[in-house]
């Protein structure tokens, strides 16, 4: 996620979001994150500044490496891309895949002085994306009431399976979102469920405005 190359900035970076991972931005500090990485104290200060914008830059790292659908896709197509492309990210394991969502379930659970800093680096750009793919689909503003409930249904969704897996396990003892499999069956899901509802909210709204009385022309005095 943060290259190949041994320089002191990248195993900072690579050393900060694992630990941010595991202990979130209060808990880390900057003592742990330089012993994984095997450097000296000051050199945060002398690539990043302090803790925060250590925090951030490791943000904007892991948000570069996340897959989106490509621009040509029709807003359907691209939706279900970009859902399997959330609930792949939640639970992907290897090369450091899922640090950033596990970065983001600590601000859920406890915001610090860094929440603001995962909604404007992590966040926003996905939900903007959102906004504008559910838009397109439905034929309403961006910010439009439904495109909104819709957005928020689908990360809704999304989260479900992601913060109550223990629990989840325990109701569903079959389900395994370790596998390619599962992630695909329950990504799958979520758009169809989604697509169904836009279809069924377009569709609505479309016989609405067909059936509503056109205004009629001025009249014409009588002679």
């Amino acid at each position: 996620m943060f290259g190949q190359a041994d320089d002191t900035r990248a195993r900072l970076l690579k050393a900060a979001a694992e630990t941010f991972a595991e202990h979130g931005y209060e808990n880390a500090t900057i003592r742990e994150i330089c012993s994984r990485a095997g450097a000296n104290i000051a050199l945060v200060s002398y690539h990043f500044g302090d803790k925060l914008m250590l925090y951030t830059e490791v943000l904007r790292h892991s948000r570069r490496a996340a897959k989106t659908p490509a621009a040509d896709d029709d807003p359907e197509t691209a939706l279900r891309k970009m859902i399997r492309a959330m609930v792949e990210r939640a639970f992907e394991n290897k090369d450091q895949a899922n640090l950033l969502f596990r970065m983001m379930m600590h601000e859920f659970v406890h915001p610090t002085a860094a929440t603001a800093r995962v909604v404007d680096e992590v966040l926003r750009p996905v939900y903007d994306r959102l906004c504008e793919l559910v838009s397109a689909i439905l034929g309403l503003p961006t910010d439009h009431q439904t495109t909104r409930l819709a957005v928020h249904s689908i990360l809704g969704q999304v989260a479900h399976y992601t913060h109550r897996t223990p629990l989840l396990k325990r109701l569903w003892p079959e389900m395994d979102m370790a596998t390619a499999e599962q992630r695909e069956i329950i990504a799958n899901h979520i758009a169809d469920v989604t697509l169904v509802y836009l279809d069924r909210a377009r569709s609505t709204r479309s016989a609405r405005l067909s059936s509503s009385p056109r205004p009629s022309g001025p009249r014409r005095p009588k002679s």
